[in-house]
């Protein structure tokens, strides 16, 4: 008897990633904590790439001062949907900006607006997504 196993790529399937640092972030909202500690500490940048997939990964970082600078771009093929939420170490919304695969824009830069100092969160979601971003953040002013 003779025994033949075919297996299936999934290659193919809808997926959506984020990696902040080199990092590939696997927290989403349903399990993350803001504790005592930052995820990171220093300057983000991070990439986010999909074929077609949907995710929301959030992420918590240090910044000591009141203000972030910001920074996200799409490539201009993309499709679908990014939106970055930052709160401060109040979970006050100090930024909640989006950028839409299909229309121009396809970036978005500025300065948070102020905030309490510490550890902030940053949700990412990327929604039906398809090509490649990238975005960055640094303490403020």
């Amino acid at each position: 008897m003779v025994l033949t196993v075919i297996a299936c790529s999934k290659d193919d399937d809808p997926f959506a990633s984020v990696t902040v640092n080199g990092t590939t972030l696997r927290t989403s909202p349903s399990d993350f904590t803001v504790g005592d500690r930052s995820d990171f500490n220093g300057d983000i940048n991070a990439s986010f790439t999909g074929n077609g997939g949907s995710t929301t990964r959030i992420f918590s970082w240090n910044n000591n001062l009141s203000t972030a600078d910001y920074n996200a771009d799409i490539t201009a093929t993309t499709e679908g949907t990014f939106n970055m939420v930052v709160t401060d170490a109040d979970a006050n919304i100090v930024l909640n900006r989006s950028l839409n695969g299909a229309v121009e824009p396809d970036s978005f830069s500025g300065v948070t607006d102020a905030g309490t100092s510490g550890i902030w969160t940053v949700t990412i979601t990327v929604e039906s997504f398809s090509g490649d971003g990238s975005f960055s953040l640094s303490e403020g002013n």
